[in-house]
């Protein structure tokens, strides 16, 4: 079985999703983050595929079953760019704010990663990169995250890369509107499960 080594970039304390300020107090919004890097954490270590998870933070998490890289404050590219030539071989990059992605989500990626070479998973806008993966990181290779990172990643790796749409990648918190929609979401799969 391929190993894959996970990256999971995470903004802790007050830096922590700002833009969520009118939605929800500085207490809530360190809760939230922290729920939500656990829900991901969690998923990717039921992935068997997963050899290691490595995440990038200010902040030591101790209590979860990761490895620690510091953050040196090179924003986020340049943090993945330096993670990425340490690690090296099969990496999969994921975001720390996807309430609804399972371990099923993350090993299709895997999987379509490993036929084509790379495998990305947008946010429900269709602009944003929640999920990346490379089987293997290409030499001089350069992470594009931020506005329209999902066109700047297929251009980079154009020929080479199967685009996966799940619900479970696509929805991410950023926003009050975010926010609103991922609770809708988890409310509509609770009542269905009942």
């Amino acid at each position: 079985m391929t190993r894959w080594t996970a990256l999971v970039p995470l903004k802790l304390g007050p830096v922590g999703k700002s833009r969520l300020a009118s939605a929800l107090s500085e207490g809530e919004r360190r809760s939230l983050v922290g729920q939500l890097a656990q829900h991901v954490i969690t998923q990717v270590a039921l992935v068997p595929a997963i050899g290691e998870i490595v995440v990038i933070s200010r902040n030591i998490l101790s209590d979860l079953p990761v490895r620690h890289l510091p953050d040196q404050g090179r924003g986020l590219n340049g943090e993945l760019d330096h993670a990425a030539s340490l690690i090296g071989g099969n990496l999969l990059v994921i975001h720390a704010d996807l309430p609804l992605v399972q371990a099923g989500d993350i090993a299709g990626l895997l999987e379509a990663a490993q036929a084509s070479g790379a495998a990305i998973s947008p946010d429900r806008h269709g602009t944003g990169t929640n999920a990346l993966a490379l089987a293997p990181l290409r030499t001089g290779f350069r992470f594009a995250f931020g506005p329209g990172s999902f066109a700047a990643h297929g251009k980079l790796l154009e020929g080479h890369l199967t685009v996966l749409q799940s619900d479970g990648f696509a929805c991410d918190i950023d926003t009050p509107t975010d926010l609103a929609f991922a609770r809708a979401r988890q409310n509509a799969s609770a009542e269905g499960a009942s």
